[in-house]
């Protein structure tokens, strides 16, 4: 499938900023099951500093807001096309050790409820492929999908107690409970096409597990699939804070309001 990405994202400050970095990962990279034909990243009231690959792996731009600017402004456009592998990514490549995904960050580490929804598991340990697919089961019904309850710092076991999240929050409690299962799992950021509409008001979070004989596999708990031909990964990272879009630090910024405007498309291709 071929799929045609608008991503906007503007900041406006209430004071003029007087120093400010930002760190946007906004890139996605070809890979097993994603191919990127055209990608443009355009800026207003910022200044391209350096583009690095970070240490997941991630396309990185480090960009310096520009003294005085009371709004920042990033484009991005691009096409890319996509393939259903049944959620599986593959071999494990990049800079880090697969034990690494085996650590708990302070967004997943699991309490006493993240726990008894692991233990509570009807599935056999000898098959993890079988267990992660209930796992995501469960993580879908004990956790509604709410709006407006959480924020980017509610960790798992928050999101669990409170029984409503978005994406963030379900991708966070199933990595920490796969990683209690003694798997390697890590955070995915990107773009999710949607059945029923184009326009959206945010990008989309899941999972991937890294299964013996299969790689990574991925699972998205908030629609209860493994990501298909509509997904488009961004990053990668042990919890949302390493893999989060757009990440930086303000001085003199005052307070800040967020726009998002994002449409993401099935485009046909030209015989």
């Amino acid at each position: 499938m071929r799929l045609s990405i608008s991503h906007t994202t503007r900041y406006g400050f209430s004071q003029p900023v007087a120093h400010g970095l930002q760190r946007l990962r906004l890139t996605p990279k070809s890979s097993h099951g994603q191919s990127v034909i055209d990608w443009t990243m355009d800026f207003d009231g910022v200044r391209l500093e350096a583009e690095y690959d970070d240490h997941h792996r991630n396309r990185t731009a480090l960009v310096s807001v520009e003294p005085g600017a009371t709004a920042v402004t990033v484009v991005c456009n691009g096409v890319v096309d996509t393939a259903d592998n049944a959620g599986i990514v593959g071999e494990h490549v990049g800079y880090l050790p697969l034990w690494h995904f085996l650590g708990q960050t302070e967004l997943t580490k699991p309490g006493a409820k993240l726990r008894a929804l692991v233990a509570g598991l009807d599935a056999d340990p000898a098959q993890p492929l079988e267990r992660l697919h209930a796992l995501s089961r469960a993580v879908h019904d004990a956790v509604a999908y709410t709006i407006g309850v959480t924020q980017v710092d509610t960790t798992a076991e928050e999101a669990l107690g409170a029984a409503q999240g978005v994406c963030q929050d379900h991708t966070h409690i199933f990595l920490g409970a796969a990683r209690l299962l003694g798997l390697p799992a890590r955070y995915v950021s990107g773009y999710l096409m949607m059945n029923d509409r184009i326009d959206q008001e945010a990008g989309h979070a899941w999972a991937e597990v890294h299964v013996p004989g299969l790689g990574w596999v991925g699972f998205d708990v908030s629609n209860a699939i493994s990501p298909d031909e509509r997904y488009v990964r961004l990053a990668t990272g042990c919890d949302y804070r390493d893999a989060a879009p757009i990440t930086g630090i303000s001085v003199g910024a005052g307070q800040t309001a967020l726009e998002v405007r994002l449409a993401v498309a099935q485009q046909l291709m030209q015989q």
